[in-house]
Formats: C-alpha cells, sequence, structure tokens
C-alpha cells in the first residue's frame, strides 16, 4: 500500500513538469493563431451551446477554457519570478477572448495563486448570451520552489481523497459560492488542469448535490487505480474489469447489509444530471483510467450485467475498506455522467499526453462520447 501511494504521488511529480515554465507557449509561438478562430469568433459571437454541426465552437469552448487555466499558471509563475511591466506575460491568456481578470484565489499555506475569476466582458456590439459570464480556473501542480511543496501535498490529499479537509479547497469552494450567489448559475463555468481538475470536480460536486449545476471543463483530471487501460489485451483488461465489477458490488452489498447504504450511493443520484466536460489523453496515466472507467459500464449494459455495473460504479475497493473500518468517504474521481473526449492524437512522451496545451491546439483527433447514469 505505502509503495502504491508513493508511486502514485511520484507521477504527479514528473506531470507536474510539463507545466514547469507555462510561459513557453505564449514566448515561444503564436497560441492565439493557433486556435484558427474566425475574427466573429474572436469577438464571442461563438454559439458556444455544443450542436452536431458546432465543431469550431466546441473547439472555441475548449481553447478558452483552457486558455484561462493556463492564465493560471502564468500568475503563478510570474508572481514566483517577480516579474514587473513589461516582463508580465499573463493578460493576453484571458483578454484575448474579453475575459477580465477581476480576482485571484490565494493559498493560505505558501500565498500562492492557485486560481482565478474571469469575468466576460465582450464589445457592446457582440454580447453572447450563450458565453459565460464568469469563469472559475484552477491551475495543477508547478514544480518552482514556492509552490511545489504545498502542491504535492495537496496531489497526496487526492491520492487519500481528502483534498475536501485543505485550506486551498476551502478557499475555492467559498469563491465558487460567492460568484453563483451573485451571479446566478446558469452562465458560470469552472475548469481546471491536474490537481486543479480536483479542485473543480470537487467544487461542481458539491454545487451539484444542492441542485446547481455547474458548466464544468476538467483537463487531465486525475483518476487513481490500477492502470487497467494500458493493458493492450482487450479480453484481458476487459476480464479484469468485470471481475473488479463484481467483487466491487459484492463488497457493496455486504457492507449495506452490515452498516446500511453507503453515504456515496445516495450522492452519486443526486449528482446524474451534472454532466461534467472530461478532456483525456490515453498516453496519460493519471487520466486515462476515465476511459475505460465510462466505456466499461456501458459494456456490462450490453452483457445483462447493468445492475452489478451500477453499484461498483459509484464505489471503490479502497473506500469500501475505509466503510468497513468506519471511515466512510465518497471518492473525488467517481462520476455518474460525463461528456468524455478522448485525444487520440500521437504523444510522444507522457509530459505531452499530460500537458494543457494540447487542449487549444486545433489540429488534434479528438472523439467525444457522452455517458449518462440512469
Amino acid at each position: 500500500m505505502v509503495i502504491d501511494i508513493f508511486s502514485r504521488f511520484s507521477l504527479f511529480y514528473v506531470s507536474s513538469s510539463v507545466q514547469r515554465d507555462p510561459l513557453l507557449p505564449f514566448v515561444h509561438s503564436t497560441i492565439f493563431s493557433q486556435l484558427q478562430i474566425g475574427e466573429e469568433n474572436h469577438r464571442g459571437s461563438c454559439e458556444l451551446e455544443p450542436t452536431d454541426d458546432s465543431g469550431n465552437c466546441q473547439h472555441h469552448r475548449r481553447s478558452v477554457a483552457a486558455s484561462l487555466v493556463q492564465g493560471v499558471y502564468v500568475l503563478e509563475c510570474e508572481r514566483q519570478q517577480n516579474h514587473q511591466g513589461s516582463e508580465v506575460l499573463a493578460p493576453p491568456w484571458w483578454e484575448f477572448f474579453h475575459f477580465e481578470l477581476i480576482r485571484k484565489l490565494v493559498d493560505d499555506a505558501d500565498s500562492s495563486f492557485f486560481g482565478a475569476i474571469y469575468e466576460f466582458k465582450p464589445p457592446a456590439s457582440n454580447q453572447d448570451s450563450n458565453a459565460p459570464k464568469f469563469v472559475i480556473a484552477f491551475r495543477g501542480t508547478i514544480t518552482k520552489k514556492e509552490s511545489l511543496t504545498r502542491d504535492l501535498t495537496l496531489d497526496l490529499h487526492i491520492i487519500q481523497n481528502c483534498l475536501h479537509r485543505s485550506s486551498r479547497f476551502e478557499i475555492a469552494m467559498q469563491a465558487v459560492r460567492n460568484v453563483v450567489s451573485a451571479a446566478g448559475s446558469s452562465n458560470i463555468w469552472l475548469a481546471g488542469h491536474s490537481l486543479g481538475s480536483a479542485m473543480a470536480t470537487l467544487a461542481g460536486k458539491n454545487m451539484a448535490k444542492m441542485g446547481i449545476l455547474l458548466e464544468t471543463f476538467l483537463f487531465n483530471p486525475p483518476f487513481f487505480s490500477a492502470p487497467i487501460e494500458r493493458i493492450k489485451y482487450k479480453n484481458v483488461k476487459q476480464g479484469i474489469r468485470i471481475a473488479s465489477s463484481l467483487i466491487t458490488a459484492g463488497l457493496s452489498v455486504a457492507l449495506t447489509a452490515h452498516h446500511g447504504k453507503p453515504v456515496s450511493e445516495d450522492s452519486f443520484a443526486l449528482l446524474s444530471s451534472w454532466i461534467p466536460n472530461l478532456f483525456v489523453n490515453p498516453g496519460d496515466h493519471i487520466c486515462s483510467e476515465y476511459i475505460g472507467y465510462f466505456e466499461h459500464r456501458r459494456n456490462m449494459e450490453e452483457i445483462g450485467a447493468g445492475y452489478i455495473e451500477r453499484l461498483a460504479t459509484q464505489n471503490s475497493i479502497g473506500d469500501l475498506f475505509l466503510t468497513a473500518f468506519g471511515k466512510e468517504s465518497e471518492p473525488l474521481h467517481l462520476l455518474p455522467s460525463a461528456n468524455l473526449t478522448v485525444n487520440l492524437s500521437p504523444s510522444p512522451d507522457f509530459r505531452n499526453a499530460h500537458g494543457l496545451h494540447q487542449w487549444w491546439k486545433p489540429d488534434q483527433h479528438l472523439q467525444s462520447k457522452q455517458y449518462i447514469y440512469r
């Protein structure tokens, strides 16, 4: 167990290096021209609700959300480097899309910028009712010295399923509540990458339990489990998943008989109408298990084992054991429903597979599916 935790912990350490210097994409490439969005979309007139013929607008929504998250990375790097005046490179990441930075979210432990609240302020001639009024974005791990210790501690909290107890998340959650209270829920986006995706997931879940469904963009969200998705033999992979489902469902039934229905099962039903947007890469072992997690559920329905999978999909074996010892917790990574987008473009290495930059590039081979829990 200790070895397993530290091996997973090291994955986060390695993955964070892909954001080692978030200024590089801006300095060394024409990132905004790479978006290849027409001038009318630059001005905010794109209908942001996806339809069958709105591929460009789906790309626009994804690119905007990823760019706003990147803005948080750059803000924190520039804080550590003490950039001033002409050295500041962060604003174009949001100003290009007519957003204004209205608040930086500051961690009380290390004073780092871990999130930002943006307000959409388009020109008067290009008002778009489908655009978000506010976007709350969260960065992932940065391996620079002033933020490294705190970020890695929170990465470990994700593995231990206790991120919700951290002061950083409490600050984030209060910020989300404040924005929703002031602006309503219909025009607010949540967005995050890696560790930031975990923050956005947890915030989105909490709001969904209150009946408030926020549009959410989760880039490379962490899903810690055995790396079944990396097995190349389909039959072996499917057999392992079926066995895992049977064990998990059996444990759930046994614990329900002795302890009553787990809290996580009631929460799962409450969350079913919240459909976050997940963006994952098969080459990224931090998030790739989401691919098998959702597809296995569909496969189990097709072979007539849907009831078993409905029990299994809302529990993890680790958390069921904690429940047995009176330490019940709700698995962060388990989601009832999602719009899952998989980047099938080849990734030369793990750093690229986990990188945020892939989600604003226009030339990616993306496959999207919707999974609804019923």
